[in-house]
C-alpha cells in the first residue's frame, strides 16, 4: 500500500460517487452547474443523452443520470467549509431554477449545523451544510 505521502493529496470525501435519477438531463445539469459552483464542483465528465459527473478534479463524485421515467427521491448533502458557502449555494441554486426547500440557517441536528435546502428540476433535495461554529 502506497505511503500517505505518496498519495496525491485531495480535500477529504466520505463518498466516492453518488447519483441522482432526472427526468431531463439538459435541463438537471444546468441546474447543477449553477447550483455547484460557489462549492467548487463543477462537470468533468459526460455520456452525451446519459449521464453527467461532477467534481472537484478529473474524477467525478456526483453523477446526473437520465431516467424514464424518473422517480425523485434522493437527498443529497454537499459539505461546505463555511456558513458564506452554505449561503453561495442556496443563493445560486434559487438562480439555476431550484425551489427553496429550506433557507440557509441553523438545524437542530447538533449546535452547529447550518444548512440550506433547494429542490432540484425533479424535486431531488439538495443540501449544502457546514458542520463548524460561525467564523469570528
Amino acid at each position: 500500500m502506497p505511503s500517505r505521502t505518496s498519495r496525491t493529496k485531495r480535500k477529504p470525501r466520505v463518498l466516492d460517487h453518488v447519483g441522482v435519477n432526472v427526468g431531463d438531463l439538459d435541463a438537471a445539469r444546468g441546474f447543477y452547474v449553477g447550483a455547484l459552483e460557489p462549492l467548487g464542483i463543477k462537470p468533468v465528465m459526460e455520456f452525451e443523452g446519459i449521464a453527467a459527473g461532477f467534481g472537484d478534479s478529473d474524477k467525478p463524485y456526483f453523477w446526473i443520470v437520465k431516467r424514464d421515467p424518473v422517480t425523485p427521491s434522493a437527498h443529497v448533502a454537499f459539505a461546505c467549509p463555511d456558513r458564506a458557502t452554505v449561503d453561495a449555494f442556496h443563493a445560486a441554486a434559487l438562480t439555476a431554477g431550484g425551489r427553496d426547500n429550506g433557507e440557509p440557517g441553523p438545524r437542530e441536528y447538533h449546535p452547529n449545523y447550518y444548512g440550506a435546502f433547494v429542490l432540484d428540476p425533479d424535486g431531488n433535495n439538495v443540501e449544502a451544510v457546514c458542520h463548524f461554529p460561525p467564523a469570528g
